[in-house]
Formats: C-alpha cells, sequence, structure tokens
C-alpha cells in the first residue's frame, strides 16, 4: 500500500511542469534545410523527455549587437515550451556541441503549469488566433465593398492641423 501511494505522488509530480522559453542564433551562412533541422532536433528533444511545445517561431536574419565569432549577422529563432530540467540540460549539451549555433539562452518563466492548463492556453490561443483571421477577413470584404461602390479611393490627409492659439503670448507689433 505504500508503494501505491508512492506511485502516486511521483505522478502528480511528473503533471506539474516548469514553462522556459529558448531563443538561439544560428549562423547566416547555414542552408535553410540545416536551420530547419535545428529547430527539429530541438522540438525533439523536447517531445521525447515527455515536454509539450507552446510556441515555436523563426524571427529570421538579424544584425547581431556586437560580432560572435566574426559574424555580424544571425539567424534567430524562438520556442516556448514545458517541461522538466533534463530537458534544459540536454537542450543546452546540444547547442554548446553545435558548430552551426553561435548563441542560446534559456530563461525560466513564473510559475509551473499542468498539461491541463497548457491545454487550456492552447485553446484560448486557438480562438483568438480564429476571431483575429475572421475580423482581417471581414474587414478586408468591406474595404473591397466600399472601394467598389466608391468612383474613387478615398486618400488620406497629409496636412497637419493649424496649431491652437496659446494664451498669454502675443505677437511684437500688437
Amino acid at each position: 500500500m505504500l508503494a501505491a501511494k508512492d506511485c502516486g505522488l511521483q505522478s502528480r509530480k511528473e503533471e506539474t511542469l516548469k514553462r522556459y522559453e529558448v531563443i538561439a542564433i544560428i549562423k547566416t551562412d547555414v542552408a535553410e534545410e540545416d536551420i530547419n533541422a535545428v529547430i527539429e532536433r530541438s522540438s525533439n528533444i523536447i517531445a521525447e523527455r515527455k515536454g509539450v511545445i507552446a510556441k515555436t517561431e523563426k524571427w529570421g536574419k538579424r544584425r547581431l549587437a556586437y560580432e560572435i565569432n566574426k559574424q555580424k549577422d544571425g539567424f534567430y529563432f524562438f520556442i516556448d515550451y514545458a517541461g522538466d530540467g533534463s530537458i534544459v540540460a540536454e537542450m543546452e549539451r546540444n547547442f554548446k556541441i553545435d558548430d552551426r549555433i553561435l548563441k542560446f539562452m534559456t530563461v525560466t518563466k513564473e510559475g509551473a503549469v499542468t498539461r491541463e492548463g497548457i491545454d487550456a492556453e492552447f485553446a484560448a490561443a486557438e480562438v483568438k488566433r480564429t476571431q483575429i483571421r475572421i475580423e482581417t477577413d471581414n474587414t478586408a470584404a468591406g474595404r473591397d465593398d466600399k472601394a467598389a461602390s466608391d468612383s474613387r479611393p478615398a486618400r488620406p490627409s497629409f496636412r497637419k492641423p493649424a496649431p491652437a492659439p496659446r494664451e498669454g503670448n502675443t505677437t511684437k507689433g500688437e
């Protein structure tokens, strides 16, 4: 009976995950397939160790603030995930070994989360994305209808409004 309680506590402990964000910079002379391979390998490390990926973004090529290994530009990517410390250790070990990675940084986000909480966050984010997509489609359709009804398109006004007269200031000669 004692062993059953220990197993129950351990399974509850595994359900609580910490949230992490990692940003890495890859050399720009690397091919697009290699960039995708690095990101895919990082995602596989998280999945193999029972982590949950919240978001993966390619930020693209950007100018570095300072030279790193004689490189002035780098390709940035971002992964937001939930997992345990072994995932972080393995990802950082792989980043250190890989010569294509110029720099990386892993940051712990506030609080521990559960898988259910992450799933709820994904669902809320998907609903929000769907609403934004519907709104942009509707505004684009409204613009098309308005443009079809008007004979000429509306132009934005580039004139600055005249400054309001200030009280107490008078010009010379008055």
